[in-house]
């Protein structure tokens, strides 16, 4: 089992940057993919990022926001900059296995509100 725990949202106007984290434990960290989601109030969750040996990333957000992660601490990061109105929404961190496709791992969410 893996335990995820996000951090770091909160309020920003819009042009604005803000760095999200999430801390995992329970499982190999660098045995895991971790990813980035999000969802809008009454749209889908969707897909931001991923990182397993390399970076993707949802085309609305290239080239404005970076994953990263921290294997000797357990932590993966979403820097989000030049922030948009249209990027509010819950933000979930995520992990699978690097041999599978199913994103079995969830965090809580953090709220994420751009003002414009």
């Amino acid at each position: 089992q893996v335990q995820l725990v996000e951090s770091g949202g909160g309020l920003v106007q819009a042009g604005g940057s803000l760095r999200l984290s999430c801390a995992a434990s329970g499982r190999t960290f660098s045995d895991l993919t971790m990813g980035w989601f999000r969802q809008a109030p009454g749209k889908d969750r969707e897909f931001v990022a991923a990182f397993s040996f390399y970076a993707n990333y949802a085309d609305s957000v290239k080239g404005r926001f970076t994953i990263s992660r921290d294997n000797a601490k357990n932590m993966v990061y979403l820097q989000m900059n030049s922030l948009k109105p249209e990027d509010t929404a819950v933000y979930y961190c995520a992990a699978r296995r690097v041999d599978l496709s199913t994103w079995n791992y969830w965090g809580q969410g953090t709220q994420v509100t751009v003002s414009s």
